[in-house]
């Protein structure tokens, strides 16, 4: 009952702010306004088993511009690269890219994560990639539950993006759009993580979506986990990338390797299913060129810098996504029929109901038509629409199946 209470209160205080937006005037989010930078360390925000058995303390490091007095702030989290296998919140590019966030007006943090596995197959590889993606749901959580409570660190529960570079940025995918847990791949088992994708890291009772995901060389098991009404997709990727595939290839070219699909492959898919997105493919340049301190990395940490920049900051200027997704259990009292149906559709809300912009989609993802839903009931006409299998859907519902005779 009392997480229950306070998933509840949750949910009421993102959509009590769903009309709040992040002022960006005076060039806050676009030049660095703060040029210095606090630092908090060893920020503990949850813990859980590793794959050792033994239980790991979950921690960050917290960058806030110094001397800001926003009341409430956008936060990025982000996760480190080292193939689930290495690396830590000190990263030297997860670092720069936090203070360099900071410095426009952003509270960033770096997170720990479980890493390791063995032996080193794609099943292991698989399971640690769901357990970091579960740690960093626990980060999300983490602040969301100080935004309904203490409110220690001033963040905006409705502005917050999730991020990461290689291993990082397949878990900022994973938290964005692997939603569902029929989406594991069977041979994974998400019982062997928890049985479910929240997981037990910490925090619960609280949220764990985000307003849009940053992928900086990463890729996703499934194109089919981009889903209209998914939130927004920045993606940065080396095209010569023999790490993790700018399209469509194997981790490391490894044959033992699972299919992965790349930036490149990602932006179609989310093209075709209405998601808002961009793609920064870095012609030519290999596996996270702007991790390093040669010139040529400087000058792709730049390129890579002003991409995330550029994609945010529209994103602080209209109510964040996150704000308005209703109730996950609202969606399970919606009525949609006659289903197969001949002329209209007739969409009735169950408790709850909340005005919603909807999108129908045919079988191949192209969107055919955009719906503003004002009533509980909506009649959608078929008009000139063909036969066949449609999905709808809208901010934070699932894709609903309809079939047209």
């Amino acid at each position: 009952m009392k997480q229950l209470l306070l998933t509840a209160f949750g949910l009421l205080l993102l959509l009590s702010s769903a009309s709040a937006q992040i002022d960006t005037t005076a060039g806050r989010y676009l030049r660095p306004v703060f040029p210095q930078v606090s630092v908090v360390r060893d920020v503990e925000y949850g813990a859980a088993v590793n794959s050792a058995g033994t239980n790991q303390i979950l921690r960050l490091d917290l960058y806030q511009p110094q001397g800001d007095t926003v009341r409430r702030r956008p936060l990025v989290v982000l996760a480190h690269e080292g193939a689930f296998l290495t690396g830590n919140r000190n990263d030297q590019f997860m670092t720069e890219l936090c203070t360099r966030l900071a410095q426009l007006g952003y509270v960033a943090v770096s997170i720990d994560y479980r890493v390791g596995f063995f032996p080193f197959d794609s099943v292991n590889v698989g399971r640690a990639a769901l357990r970091a993606a579960q740690d960093m749901r626990a980060a999300v959580r983490f602040f969301r539950r100080d935004a309904a409570t203490a409110r220690q660190y001033r963040i905006h529960p409705g502005y917050i993006f999730a991020g990461g570079s290689s291993a990082g940025a397949f878990v900022a995918l994973q938290l964005g759009y692997l939603d569902k847990p029929a989406e594991v791949p069977a041979y994974v088992g998400l019982a062997a993580v928890g049985g479910t994708l929240e997981g037990q890291s910490g925090n619960p009772g609280y949220s764990s979506a985000v307003a849009a995901v940053l992928n900086l060389s990463g890729a996703v098991g499934a194109l089919s986990w981009l889903e209209p009404g998914n939130v927004p997709l920045l993606s940065v990727h080396g095209t010569a990338d023999t790490v993790v595939p700018f399209l469509l290839g194997k981790a490391f070219g490894l044959s033992t390797s699972p299919r992965l699909y790349g930036s490149g492959a990602l932006k179609p898919r989310a093209d075709a299913v209405g998601i808002p997105n961009g793609l920064k493919a870095l012609a030519g340049a290999g596996h996270v060129p702007y991790n390093g301190s040669s010139p040529g990395s400087v000058a792709y940490f730049d390129t890579t810098f002003r991409a995330v920049r550029d994609f945010l900051r529209p994103l602080l200027r209209r109510p964040g996504t996150v704000l308005t997704q209703q109730a996950p259990t609202f969606w399970q009292h919606v009525q949609l029929y006659p289903l197969p149906a001949r002329a209209a559709v007739y969409l009735d809300a169950g408790p709850g109901f909340r005005p919603s912009q909807l999108t129908l989609t045919d079988a191949t993802g192209r969107v055919v038509r955009r719906l503003f839903w004002p009533q509980p009931r909506l009649v959608i006409e078929r008009g000139a629409l063909p036969a066949g299998i449609y999905y709808l859907s809208g901010p934070g519902l699932p894709a609903r199946r309809l079939a047209l005779e």
